[in-house]
C-alpha cells in the first residue's frame, strides 16, 4: 500500500497498522520454531581442527593453509551418493524428511528469507517458449536460482544484504546445482552413451580396485573440474607447448577488493567480504578486459595463442595466470620495455606510482617483521630484498633478474611504513 493512500485516512491507517503487526508476529513465530529445531538436533563434541603449519606428506606447503578469512563453505564428505535432505519433527512427534529438490526446501531452511513460505525451485517447473507462451519438454534447472542474486533497479533485494546467511545461501545453492548436474549424469547413462568409453572401461577394471566398483557411473569430460575434464585441458596445454615451445610472457591478474566498481555497487555498511557476487563479476569483466587488450589490441604485439586458469586465494579473492605466446620473440634487450621491477617516478607518473606503492611492494620483514608470511627459518622465502642492478640480466636458475637501479644510478625510493 502506497503511503499517499493512507496518510489522512483513519482507517487505511489503522489497516496499515494490523498488517504490519501480522507481519511481525508471523515472523517472531518463525524464528521461534527456527530455534526450536535448532535445540532438538542431535549434537555432539567432535571439533574440527585446521592447522595452518602442518600439510600431507608430497603436498604443496601452502595447499592445505589455513583461510585467513572468516568465510563461509560447505564440506560434502562420503564417496557413496548422499542426498542433503532436511528432517523435521512434526508436532504429531513424526519425522518428516524433505529432499532438496523440493519446492518447500528453501522456505524450510531458510525462514527468514521466504518467511511467507513461498515454493521456490522444483525439478518439475517446465521451461516457457518466449515467443508463444506455452510450456516446452525441457524443464528449468536450479542454475536458474541465480537471478535472485541480481540487483533490480524497481526492487530490493534483501537476500544479499544478510551477510553470512547470504553466503550460506549461496553455497546451498551451488550444493544443489551440483546435486541436481550429477543425479542427471547418474540417471542418463545411456542417454550419454557411457558404453562407448571402450577404454575407459578397461583402464577401471585393469588398473582399478574391483572391492571399490560399486555401480559404474562415468563423468563426461564436459563436467566441469572432473578429473577428464582437466586431463583435456592439461593435453590442450602440453599441445601448446609442444608446437610453439614455452610461452614468452606469464602474467597474474589478482583482484583487488578496493576496485571503485566493486565499493560503488555495495550498500550501505558492506564490506567487499560480504559480496562474493559483485567480486566475481567485476572481476571476470576486468580480467575479459585484459585478455582483449593482450590478445585484440595487441599491446605486446601479434599474439599466437594464449590461455589461462583462474584460482581462488586462501583470503577469498580470485586471480588469474595467463600464459601468452607471442609471434616475435622476446629478445632479452626488449624484457625492461615490457616488465618493470622499479618504483616509478613520482612526478612523470603520480597514478602508477600510487598503485605500485600501495600495492606492489614486499614487506615489512626481516627484523622489522619476523611474524611475516614469508618468513622462513628467518629469512624471506620470496628472496627478498634482491640486490640492486643497473640492467636486466639472466639468472642461473632461468629467471631474470630485473633491472632495479639504486637512487645513486637515478633508481626511486618511498617510504611505505614508518616506525
Amino acid at each position: 500500500m502506497k503511503i499517499a493512500n493512507w496518510i489522512g485516512d483513519p482507517r487505511a491507517r489503522r489497516q496499515f497498522v494490523s498488517e504490519l503487526q501480522t507481519f511481525f508476529h508471523q515472523l517472531n513465530e518463525l524464528v521461534r520454531l527456527f530455534k526450536i529445531g535448532i535445540d532438538r538436533m542431535p549434537s555432539d563434541n567432535h571439533k574440527i581442527i585446521i592447522k595452518a603449519d602442518r600439510s600431507p606428506l608430497g603436498e604443496h606447503a601452502r595447499r592445505f593453509n589455513a583461510p585467513t578469512i572468516d568465510d563461509v563453505a560447505i564440506v560434502i564428505v562420503g564417496d557413496q551418493f548422499q542426498s542433503r535432505d532436511i528432517v523435521l519433527h512434526r508436532r504429531i512427534e513424526q519425522l518428516l524428511r524433505v529432499s532438496e529438490l523440493h519446492r518447500s526446501y528453501d522456505a524450510l531452511q531458510y525462514p527468514l528469507f521466504y518467511w511467507n513460505g513461498d515454493d521456490t525451485y522444483n525439478i518439475n517447473i517446465p521451461m516457457i517458449d518466449p515467443q508463444t507462451g506455452r510450456d516446452i519438454q525441457k524443464k528449468v534447472s536450479a542454475m536458474n536460482c541465480s537471478y535472485r542474486f541480481m540487483i533490480r533497479p524497481q526492487e530490493d533485494n534483501f537476500i544479499s544484504r544478510c551477510g553470512k546467511l547470504f553466503k550460506q545461501y549461496a553455497v546451498d545453492m551451488y550444493a544443489k546445482i551440483e546435486t541436481e548436474r550429477l543425479n542427471y549424469l547418474r540417471f542418463n547413462q545411456t542417454y550419454l552413451q557411457s558404453e562407448e568409453y571402450i577404454h575407459l572401461r578397461d583402464a577401471i577394471v585393469n588398473d582399478g580396485n574391483a572391492n571399490d566398483i560399486r555401480r559404474l557411473t562415468i563423468l563426461p569430460s564436459t563436467y566441469v573440474c572432473s578429473p577428464r575434464h582437466m586431463h583435456e585441458y592439461k593435453q590442450d596445454a602440453m599441445s601448446y607447448v609442444r608446437k610453439y615451445g614455452r610461452p614468452d610472457l606469464l602474467i597474474t591478474f589478482t583482484c583487488n577488493p578496493q576496485w571503485a566498481d566493486i565499493n560503488d555497487n555495495l550498500f550501505v555498511g558492506q564490506k567487499p567480504i560480504d559480496r562474493h557476487d559483485i567480486t566475481a563479476r567485476v572481476f571476470r569483466q576486468k580480467f575479459k578486459a585484459l585478455i582483449d587488450l593482450i590478445a585484440k589490441f595487441k599491446i605486446f604485439g601479434n599474439v599466437r595463442c594464449w590461455m589461462y586458469s583462474i584460482e581462488w586465494q586462501k583470503r577469498g579473492l580470485p586471480h588469474g595466470h595467463i600464459l601468452i605466446w607471442l609471434i616475435q620473440k622476446v629478445t632479452p634487450n626488449e624484457i625492461g620495455r615490457i616488465i618493470s621491477a622499479e618504483i616509478p617516478d613520482q612526478n612523470s607518473d603520480p597514478q602508477l606510482f600510487q598503485v605500485v606503492t600501495k600495492n606492489m611492494i614486499h614487506g615489512p620483514f626481516g627484523e622489522l617483521n619476523l611474524n611475516s608470511p614469508c618468513m622462513i627459518d628467518g629469512k624471506c622465502s620470496k628472496r627478498y630484498p634482491r640486490a640492486l642492478i643497473s640492467e636486466t640480466i639472466t639468472g642461473n636458475d632461468g629467471y631474470p633478474s630485473y633491472r632495479r637501479r639504486s637512487p645513486d644510478d637515478f633508481g626511486h625510493t618511498t617510504t611505505i611504513k614508518s616506525s
